[in-house]
């Protein structure tokens, strides 16, 4: 995104990160954001916000832990912030799959493709994360994967989990 700070960036007139918080708004009184700046703009759509502790983005593992670190609730939804597609219906299965077993991380799978900023992770796993970060792991996935997670399995091209990562992509999204 040529260095814009992508929850901020507009898709269809709106911040990224306003069609996320519209989706999952009415399912938490814990909402946490992490970010790195543009605070005051984020702050408007959480209840609390983080932010990394190692300087430098150091990427979505990073403000997953601090995520953890601070929620209230046995467990932690994590989504990414250029996901404007998203919607309550798919972070309502994410949380009854966890409901189902709530010491397992849940994440999606979309086809043969692995979403893990799509789950649900227990808290009680910072401290498996903690000690991977230590050991200088930085893949969610990795972790989540060694730690027996139940998956929402989607359709292949489940548009509701496209990231719009670059100015194309969102071009291109833009009219759909």
């Amino acid at each position: 995104m040529g260095g814009a700070d992508k929850g901020l960036v507009q898709w269809r007139g709106k911040p990224m990160v306003s069609w996320v918080h519209a989706a999952i708004r009415g399912l938490t009184d814990d909402l946490i954001i992490s970010c790195n700046r543009n605070v005051t703009i984020y702050r408007t759509y959480a209840d609390r916000l983080v932010t990394d502790a190692e300087p430098g983005f150091a990427g979505p593992l990073a403000g997953i832990r601090a995520g953890l670190a601070v929620a209230r609730h046995a467990s932690l939804l994590v989504l990414p912030c250029d996901c404007p597609r998203i919607d309550s219906v798919l972070v309502r299965q994410l949380i009854e799959l966890a409901k189902v077993d709530p010491s397992r991380p849940v994440l999606c799978k979309r086809g043969e493709q692995f979403e893990p900023l799509f789950s649900v992770l227990p808290v009680l796993l910072a401290p498996t994360i903690e000690q991977a970060w230590a050991n200088g792991e930085r893949s969610l996935l990795r972790i989540l994967l060694t730690n027996s997670p139940s998956l929402l399995e989607l359709a292949p091209h489940d548009e509701r989990l496209a990231n719009l990562n670059t100015l194309a992509e969102l071009q291109t999204r833009s009219g759909n």
